[in-house]
């Protein structure tokens, strides 16, 4: 796993940067680059008077591109039809923002449309708020999200379906089109409890991180495969992905640095560490680097700086020695 690690990048999607056409120049520039995906991030709403921290950063305000965010789905399909082979990757919606068929329906649909590039990243999200904002309870949704991925699961490989559960239930229907990838698209799971490992790999084809640090990357890659063996699934299929967040600084960091940030040589370096631990993918993100998000930042300026370090940072530069 260490030697193919795949290289992908996130797109514009939050903040002042996230026009119509840097997300077309970013997802073509990284198709051409080689890149294996383009990913997404995924906010419902930028809650005033939070009822819960955003769990990366206690006790402060949520992080201002968190402000203005756009759909996962809809920034897919918007990219699918202007790109050919680069795949189309959500990082990570959460499915109980929706019903079984709906979502079903959508991410089919957007399979069809791309002609089978679509990976799904899924997760239960953090934000009370948000749950609140669309009528879902915030307990119990552990278990609301088992039964969600049962059943998106059999919408997505039977010709006929009927469910009924504890909190879904769809009555005896054909539910098409049915997604181009048979079974059906891979199914990634995020989140750090013992819930979430096990479901990543009985539920899901694999798992999907947040900004991983390079020390936990190996622990989580070898806790993703134990939790494969513990239920009988063969770990070597499994697909393990983490997003890493990319900040370029003029000078050299050093030891003791945040991973993915400081000089190019050094975020090269990075690429080759994440590689060598294990990780099956690794997204460069852009989205949270306020100096490319905030109000104020151009968005050609902010363009131009991601366009340089996908060059720079392009597969083939981060396989050199």
């Amino acid at each position: 796993m260490a030697e193919t690690m795949q290289l992908s990048v996130s797109l514009p999607m939050a903040g002042s940067w996230a026009t119509p056409a840097n997300t077309l120049r970013v997802a073509r520039r990284a198709e051409a680059l080689g890149y294996g995906s383009v990913w997404t991030i995924s906010r419902l709403l930028y809650a005033l008077e939070p009822r819960n921290d955003y769990p990366a950063a206690p006790g402060e305000p949520w992080p201002e591109p968190f402000r203005s965010v756009a759909d996962s789905i809809v920034a897919l399909a918007f990219v699918a039809s202007a790109t050919e082979r680069i795949r189309l990757a959500t990082g990570v919606i959460n499915p109980l923002f929706y019903s079984p068929v709906m979502l079903a329906k959508q991410l089919a649909t957007l399979d069809v449309l791309s002609e089978g590039r679509l990976t799904v990243g899924v997760g239960l999200g953090w934000s009370e708020d948000e749950y609140e904002a669309v009528g879902t309870p915030f307990r119990g949704r552990g278990r609301r999200l088992d039964e969600f991925l049962e059943c998106l699961t059999l919408l997505w490989t039977r010709e006929e379906v009927e469910f009924h559960g504890e909190f879904y239930d769809v009555p005896r229907s054909i539910v098409e089109p049915s997604p181009v990838q048979r079974p059906h698209p891979p199914l990634l799971v995020g989140g750090y409890a013992d819930a979430a490992f096990r479901r990543a790999v009985t539920l899901g084809d694999g798992y999907v991180a947040g900004n991983l640090p390079l020390a936990e990357t190996a622990p989580l890659v070898a806790r993703v495969r134990d939790a494969a063996e513990a239920t009988g699934r063969d770990p070597t299929g499994l697909h393990v992905v983490s997003r890493g967040r990319v900040e370029l600084t003029e000078q050299p960091r050093g030891p003791g640095r945040r991973p993915l940030v400081g000089s190019l040589d050094e975020i090269h370096e990075d690429i080759g560490r994440y590689r060598e631990a294990g990780l099956s993918e690794l997204f460069l993100e852009f989205n949270l680097d306020v100096r490319l998000t905030a109000p104020e930042s151009d968005p050609d300026a902010s363009l131009q700086h991601v366009l340089s370090l996908l060059e720079e940072l392009s597969p083939a530069r981060s396989h050199r020695p």
